[in-house]
């Protein structure tokens, strides 16, 4: 047991991140005493090292392609440069904005907040690192988040950077390898390209995004591939080698890539450690995250965990939801649980990735009778700019009830897209409900309302095309 506790609040957070802040906020609007403590910054991944930074550079390396484009279209364009300090200089600019904003919504909402790490000591008290302060709490939640994950102790594992490196670097990389093949090593890899760097996206399984539907997957690559990106699949960074102011890359197939810059995105696993769950008895869950029931509370009724740091459903908008139905249930009197089903998600790549829903395999598997609709085009844009590159837009429909269980997009505002069709797809828009839609025309989305033969019907007996 610790010691007297120097002071008692209703609610303490571990982690001032999107779901920390949002359960501390909603909980002192119910009337809590709240304590949110954060070692870095406030904020968390997704502001300060994640989400946000990262779409800023996203826009930045679009301009890479708008450039060139714009001739197509009368425009003549002097030859472009680009800054990346002046850029990164920008993007810090507009972080530590949102730094103060958060501050700011904190403050308003009576939320104490403590710049330290935080530890628990039993089940009700918590020990502030910097002070040694003991805080009693009658609920405490952990919103640690994830961490970068730098895989096995290779030979020069300690020239490598992580995507939060890769947020600060002194000047843009004139080659880089980035190995990985989910979210942030994707859409790194198209960051940097579409900057001006020469990238080798490394991954060690057949294809980049496990996980998506394999039309997606395939898609992206071979737009990848495109644009420049030397996607290599199959292998595994074995070493990295400082040689004359650069570093050689050494890959298990025999490969070696000269490069300026190796980063890492191999994973983030959850923030766990440190934090005092052993001694108190707070289990962990197969996928390493804090166990948590559908109410995220822990095996330890005090305590609850929300975020990626539960390893669930590691999205932003997933932890604000989490943050914001622990508060509802502990301290508004009303019992909220979160739907982890039916989630949309993006890719911001170069073309943009935007997916709900069941992919094509796991919907055949799932439901057995499956129609799917699936289209490929040239974006009406392109016409004009020349460009090489093709749209992918793809429904997958339970035949049996006609309701759209899937829906993936590879292309321009796809993101934008798929955020609409999970609000019909949640209501169990059928596919009838579509063919019914008005289409908006020209426009790349109008093909998901005109879609009227599936390219192929699965039924549990065959696959028929």
């Amino acid at each position: 047991m610790s010691g007297a506790a120097d002071r008692d609040v209703d609610l303490f957070v571990i982690g001032a991140g999107s779901g920390g802040v949002r359960a501390a906020r909603v909980a002192s609007g119910h009337g809590a005493r709240v304590v949110i403590a954060e070692e870095y910054r406030v904020g968390g991944t997704c502001v300060i090292r994640g989400c946000v930074p990262k779409k800023l550079l996203v826009y930045a390396a679009h301009y890479g392609h708008d450039f060139v484009d714009a001739e197509g279209f009368g425009w003549t364009v002097p030859t472009p440069s680009f800054d990346w300090a002046t850029l990164i200089a920008n993007k810090d600019r507009e972080i530590a904005r949102l730094e103060a904003a958060y501050l700011s919504t904190l403050d308003k909402a009576g939320v104490e907040v403590v710049r330290s790490r935080a530890v628990l000591e039993d089940a009700n008290t918590v020990r502030v690192v910097a002070t040694g302060e003991r805080i009693r709490a009658k609920h405490i939640l952990i919103a640690t988040g994830a961490t970068p994950d730098a895989g096995p102790k290779i030979p020069g594992i300690e020239h490598v950077i992580s995507s939060n490196e890769a947020l600060h670097l002194a000047e843009l990389p004139n080659r880089i390898v980035v190995q990985g093949g989910s979210y942030i090593a994707v859409e790194f890899a198209c960051i940097f390209s579409g900057l001006g760097s020469k990238v080798t996206l490394v991954y060690r399984g057949d294809n980049i995004l496990r996980g998506f539907d394999d039309d997606v997957r395939h898609h992206l690559r071979m737009q990848l591939e495109k644009r420049g990106i030397h996607v290599i699949t199959g292998n595994t960074v074995t070493a990295v080698e400082e040689s004359a102011k650069q570093y050689v890359v050494c890959l298990s197939g025999g490969m070696k890539v000269a490069a300026d810059q190796v980063m890492f995105a191999i994973g983030r696993p959850p923030n766990v450690k440190g934090l005092g769950l052993e001694a108190v008895g707070v289990k962990i869950a197969d996928n390493g995250g804090i166990a948590v029931d559908e109410y995220s509370q822990t095996s330890v009724p005090s305590i609850f965990a929300v975020g990626d740091v539960t390893n669930r459903v590691n999205l932003t908008p997933v932890a604000i939801r989490e943050g914001q139905a622990f508060a509802e249930t502990v301290f508004g009197g009303t019992p909220t649980t979160v739907d982890h089903e039916k989630i949309p998600t993006a890719v911001f790549s170069e073309p943009e990735v935007g997916t709900i829903g069941l992919t094509e395999a796991d919907a055949v598997k799932k439901l057995g009778d499956v129609d799917v609709y699936r289209t490929m085009f040239r974006p009406m844009k392109a016409t004009l700019s020349g460009r090489d590159t093709t749209m992918l837009i793809k429904l997958l429909v339970d035949a049996a009830s006609d309701r759209v269980v899937g829906a993936h997009i590879v292309g321009e505002g796809a993101g934008e897209m798929i955020q609409l069709i999970a609000v019909a797809m949640r209501m169990g828009a059928k596919k009838a409900d579509f063919d019914a839609t008005m289409a908006v025309h020209p426009t790349s989305a109008e093909e998901l309302v005109t879609l009227r033969n599936p390219t192929t019907r699965h039924r549990r007996d065959k696959a028929a095309e």
